[in-house]
């Protein structure tokens, strides 16, 4: 047997609690592994340690499992009576039995070796207090992402020198177009009508710049925006529509006109606001140019968004008081953690223990754009931005030698990386205003459709980009901040493609095999770009998505209610076609 790719332990995502319930107990084999059985029981079945008792576990196979590139992920679930189990693992080779055990494995006879003291992996309680909880409406929820200054101008007639008239087409870092709250509650009724029941916000708090990432006041709404009162109005017009709102919290780095860092440039090393920062030369501390020099840590190098001590306990009580004021001032229903990877774990820790006391369903989500799993322990984020989803959707549908195993592969990771309950509010996205554009990678809005049919069918919570909706193009930053084209959405094109996204978003709120955590991979087709998967919910109801990712026409089994489709007439789906069916 492969020993060196066993691999399990009774913490992280291997072994957990999803509820007050369920215990989940996950292992991952080499291929050479057929066959896995689990013996698990209550510790104390055979009475208090010591003595002569001899400890038997009921013996159940381990039916599920998803195929990673170089392993397979086994999984299970079970319902501990007295939330306590013990257990240990049989591996099944086509020559070998195997058992596996927390200091390693034993043959049979070691197994049975009279007198052998048995090390078991043990759950030794399923404390209510210490699982990890995450808010059930997410997973209900489609998003929209509005970047502010770009979306809607809702009082043009205001419009001061510095704000440019509304255009379509490329725009800079610089211009400013108007975009604000008022915008964002006129348009309102439009995101009802597309199915929207979610809408996340970039910055809206006061800053320097068009993106309000280098922010200057967190109490107050940018005036180009509008004031605290209308921010409140929105949320609850909002709320009133069944829309909820995220807000964006730059917590990592502040702006250069934050009054603790004014402070701080003015009175250097004797600044009371000193230590809210990690600065290492004040001699240098006022040279322009970037921070690469090491003077103070910044965002990205970049001199404008010094970067915050979080481990200072002023900053975190300082956080801790804004984000409780958005809750209580605004009644917001989730918080995006900007760069929320280099924020210490300390802070995340206070902040979510006030913010979940006051309101126990907000979301918070970090954007973290990598493998999160230390943040998602259920003292810190409730999810994070899923760009490995992303980043893998787009990279199969760029390089046409991958195949089908390499997409099953790709998916499977990324749902075997954090526990159930994060999974199932994981914050999907295609694209962003960190990235270009979806419809600008491929420039094929046939694999545009494929692509937000795996967003709108995997399990967590799905975001759509204002503009996606009518495959809005443009490249990286700043051209994926172009204005919303309001009065191109009545052309024709325009309005199939609304169609279109209208579909997907109500397929998606109205179907729970499209939520359902539950999926596989039942490789029917020969094609090797041919990806077809299954969706089921608990109920056993069934979906199949079929993508054909080939270069030739493909025959489509029969049968099912037919609930999208792209490409797909008498039995054949065109490349680059899309269907999704009841079965």
């Amino acid at each position: 047997m492969e020993f060196a790719g066993v691999y399990h332990k009774t913490s992280e995502q291997m072994s957990y609690p999803c509820n007050e319930r369920e215990l989940i107990i996950n292992l991952k084999t080499g291929y050479d592994v057929k066959r896995v059985f689990l013996h698990q029981g209550d510790p104390f079945d055979a009475g208090i340690l010591g003595g002569n008792e001899k400890w038997v576990g009921k013996r159940e196979e381990i039916c599920y499992k998803k195929r990673l590139k170089n392993q397979i992920w086994w999984t299970t679930t079970l319902v501990p009576p007295y939330k306590r189990c013990k257990y240990y693992f049989e591996l099944h080779t086509e020559n070998e039995v195997w058992y596996y055990f927390e200091d390693g494995f034993l043959k049979e006879e070691q197994l049975q070796m009279e007198g052998r003291m048995l090390q078991c992996f043990i759950v030794p309680w399923m404390n209510p207090a210490d699982i990890n909880v995450t808010p059930d409406w997410v997973n209900d929820t489609v998003w929209y992402q509005i970047f502010p200054d770009r979306f809607c101008n809702g009082t043009p007639e205001k419009n001061g020198d510095d704000i440019l008239p509304w255009r379509t087409g490329p725009v800079t870092n610089q211009e400013r177009f108007g975009g604000n709250l008022a915008g964002i509650r006129k348009r309102l009724p439009y995101l009802k009508e597309l199915g929207i029941n979610g809408i996340y916000l970039n910055p809206i708090m006061e800053a320097e710049s068009n993106h309000k990432y280098d922010t200057r006041d967190y109490t107050k709404i940018d005036p180009y925006f509008g004031e605290n009162k209308e921010f409140a109005l929105l949320v609850k017009e909002a709320h009133e529509l069944g829309i909820r709102v995220m807000v964006d919290a730059v917590f990592n780095h502040c702006g250069r006109r934050f009054a603790q860092w004014l402070d701080v440039e003015e009175k250097g090393e004797k600044s009371r606001f000193a230590d809210w920062f990690m600065i290492h030369d004040w001699n240098a501390l006022k040279k322009q140019g970037d921070t690469r020099d090491g003077r103070f840590y910044s965002f990205a190098f970049n001199e404008y968004m010094p970067k915050l001590n979080t481990n200072n306990e002023e900053v975190i009580q300082y956080f801790s008081d804004i984000c409780e004021s958005w809750i209580r001032d605004f009644d917001i229903d989730g918080i995006r953690f900007d760069v929320g990877n280099e924020i210490s774990h300390r802070f995340l820790k206070r902040v979510r223990e006030r913010v979940k006391s006051l309101k126990p369903d907000i979301y918070l989500l970090g954007e973290i754009w990598h493998d999160a799993s230390q943040w998602l322990m259920g003292d810190e984020y409730d999810s994070v931005m899923n760009y490995p989803l992303m980043s893998g959707i787009h990279d199969f549908f760029l390089d046409k030698e991958s195949t089908k195993e390499d997409f099953e592969y790709m998916v499977n990771r990324c749902y075997t990386m954090y526990m159930q309950q994060c999974n199932n509010v994981l914050f999907n996205l295609l694209d962003s205003h960190d990235t270009e554009r979806l419809m600008n990678r491929l420039k094929n809005l046939d694999v545009f459709y494929q692509q937000l049919a795996v967003l709108f069918t995997m399990p967590g919570s799905p975001c759509i980009y204002y503009g996606t909706e009518i495959a809005m193009e443009g490249a990286h930053d700043p051209d994926c901040r172009r204005c919303m084209p309001w009065n191109e959405l009545e052309s024709e094109e325009n309005q199939k493609r609304l169609k279109e996204m209208k579909k997907l978003i109500s397929l998606r709120k109205s179907e729970k095999t499209f939520k359902s955590l539950y999926f596989h991979f039942p490789d029917t087709y020969r094609e090797k770009r041919c990806v077809e998967y299954i969706k089921l919910d608990d109920a056993g109801n069934k979906i199949q998505v079929v993508l054909n990712c080939t270069k030739d026409a493909v025959d489509a089994l029969e049968g099912g209610e037919i609930l999208f489709a792209r490409g797909y007439e008498n039995g054949k789906l065109a490349p680059d076609g899309t269907l999704i069916r009841r079965i």
